[in-house]
């Protein structure tokens, strides 16, 4: 298996996947970026189009490398447009069977050479690896949001990853100018699991009336530099997601740690989502 990749398909043109689109070509990659609806696509590729005038305007990146970075994405909504396509990197909701699902599809689609890459926070990745024909092409390649300005990629080990396959993956995330850490495919992973305990015991301490929602992450934030305190992050994310991992992870650790709290519940009952529903800890 070869660990040059020069075309990219990624498949979820939200958040994750539009963010993903942005760094693989802005560093010179071809890009297929795929969604059920195109009117999907087009959303996220104003996005990416906001945020490489962003780039312009703080000199960061010049008009050129604007252009050409637009230049390299092509849309589609037509799943069998990644077929040539060397890496494939899903960016699609958090639900185990509709990534197996579309593992399954690509490997029908797809060069037995292609790696196929799942985005997923929190799900096993050897799970997911076990719907693909050649499990051994399958890694996790777990961006942060937002992706063009967060600097960590963690690559997750499925048990059926092979080092060649890891290598491709590692070759690439260097190539898009992430730091790397290789992480077992294991609940959570790394990341996950230590971001989460951090934001569950901040919702906890909230519940306990230990400290204003402002104050515990300020603590965070000026004690022990987050760029952005537990609580706001929770807000960010989607509480509903929040909830959904801390229950994901509580089934399959059983440790304390990940029982989801009651005010936690709560607010995802109420609707209190956060950013994207107006109001979570904050209103927006």
């Amino acid at each position: 298996m070869s660990t040059a990749i020069s075309k990219v398909g990624v498949l979820g043109a939200g958040t994750m996947g539009h963010g993903i689109a942005h760094v693989s070509a802005t560093k010179g990659h071809s890009v297929v970026l795929y969604d059920l609806k195109p009117e999907l696509t087009q959303k996220g590729l104003a996005a990416i189009t906001r945020n490489l005038d962003v780039g312009v305007e703080k000199k960061k990146v010049t008009p050129e490398e604007r252009a050409a970075a637009l230049g390299r994405i092509s849309l589609t909504s037509t799943l069998s447009d990644v077929a040539g396509c060397e890496l494939i990197i899903e960016a699609v909701p958090e639900k185990i069977e509709l990534k197996q699902e579309l593992f399954r599809e690509l490997s029908g689609l797809v060069g037995e050479s292609c790696i196929l890459a799942s985005n997923t926070s929190s799900l096993s990745l050897t799970e997911i690896a076990a719907a693909a024909k050649k499990p051994e092409r399958v890694v996790g390649m777990h961006f942060f949001n937002p992706v063009h300005l967060m600097k960590l990629l963690e690559l997750v080990r499925a048990y059926q990853t092979s080092p060649e396959t890891l290598a491709a993956a590692r070759a690439f995330g260097e190539k898009i100018g992430k730091q790397l850490i290789v992480v077992e495919d294991s609940p959570g992973f790394a990341s996950t699991r230590l971001g989460l305990a951090v934001g569950l015991e901040a919702i906890r301490m909230l519940e306990e009336r230990v400290a204003s929602a402002e104050d515990i992450d300020r603590a965070m934030e000026l004690g022990y530099g987050y760029p952005m305190g537990p609580l706001k992050l929770g807000d960010l994310v989607g509480l509903d997601i929040r909830l959904n991992i801390a229950e994901y992870l509580y089934r399959e650790l059983g440790t304390p740690t990940f029982r989801p709290p009651q005010l936690l519940k709560k607010m995802v009952r109420a609707g209190k989502l956060g950013k994207k529903s107006g109001e979570g800890f904050y209103r927006y």
